[in-house]
């Protein structure tokens, strides 16, 4: 099948079409550019909604009380759970429909787990490229809920529209933790498990922290909700609040997107530009000589790329 043949069937919301689709962007597989070309026009439509938060949190059991309060109202929502890596197969290591059995048969919702394959920041590179697939087959919504690695989830605002942080009682270690990373990041809080001991102290010790932070007047301050996912408490009020969110940064979403779009377009050059140095069809711009001189000590890591940049612009 064409990528172009691909990208009709995906835009005409056939659902064995996008789970192939996102299969060829995943992988890697040849074709996968030119889908993406294809689909890229017919994206930009979707609302992104970002959960992240450390393990054990019941972000996946929120996100699936979610998922049902938006199919209430109508909408098409996707799911990409970004999990952990298996070091034998590369793919993820927990089930896609495991965690949110009870929607595999709705046809208004699509649930697709991808790999971090290592990636820092827990979102998968080929998460990013998911969402422009779900968003050209016109879902509504898409969640990303990424696994909980802690600092490094600040790679998710590169992808969401909304980050929400989910934190269970006790975590009072946690936000310590995360205080230079994923604290800066959260558009919402969410302490989940509310029925639990220790509820109050934890929110107490993110307003806390929150307190400390220098907003300029009429900044969105990140609301702290408490729910209990396995029963349903709290979960309207957390729609409430990404769409209160959502109309207060309705003027800035432009601006947000364009700056997203921005470290996207950097992060691939960079990795085009490192895959044609490293390409051995081109000679003269030899990685594998300048790495030994490395090895050997006569050139250091930064004065090597140094090298190969001048190698590179040499060759134009």
């Amino acid at each position: 099948m064409t990528p172009q043949a691909l990208a009709a069937q995906v835009i005409a919301r056939d659902p064995r079409a996008i789970a192939r689709a996102i299969t060829w962007v995943d992988d890697g597989r040849p074709g996968a550019a030119a889908l993406l070309g294809a689909l890229y026009p017919r994206a930009g439509h979707a609302y992104l909604v970002g959960i992240t938060g450390p393990p054990g949190a019941g972000k996946s059991t929120l996100v699936d009380q979610l998922i049902a309060g938006w199919r209430g109202d109508g909408r098409r929502v996707a799911v990409v759970a970004v999990d952990p890596t298996s070091p034998f197969t590369g793919g993820a290591l927990l089930g896609d429909r495991v965690r949110m059995q009870r929607h595999a048969g709705d046809a208004g919702v699509f649930i697709r787990s991808l790999a971090t394959r290592g990636h820092l920041g827990g979102v998968g590179q080929s998460a990013a490229d998911a969402a422009v697939v779900f968003d050209a087959a016109g879902f509504d919504l898409e969640v990303i809920e990424t696994v909980g690695v802690g600092q490094d989830e600040v790679e998710i605002v590169r992808t969401a529209d909304v980050s929400i942080v989910v934190l269970a009682p006790g975590a009072g270690d946690d936000v310590q933790a995360m205080k230079a990373g994923v604290m800066e990041i959260a558009d919402l809080f969410v302490v989940n498990k509310a029925d639990h001991e220790g509820v109050d102290r934890t929110i107490a010790s993110i307003e806390a922290s929150l307190s400390l932070q220098d907003s300029p007047p009429g900044a969105w301050r990140p609301p702290v909700l408490r729910s209990t996912a396995t029963t349903g408490l709290g979960v309207p009020e957390l729609r409430t609040g990404i769409e209160h969110f959502r109309a207060h940064t309705a003027d800035a979403l432009g601006e947000r997107r364009r700056s997203r779009l921005a470290i996207r377009v950097r992060e691939a050059l960079s990795r085009q530009l490192l895959a044609w140095v490293e390409s051995s069809r081109n000679a003269g711009c030899d990685f594998e000589t300048v790495l030994d001189a490395v090895e050997r000590r006569e050139l250091d890591p930064r004065a090597a790329a140094a090298r190969l940049l001048a190698q590179v612009l040499q060759r134009r």
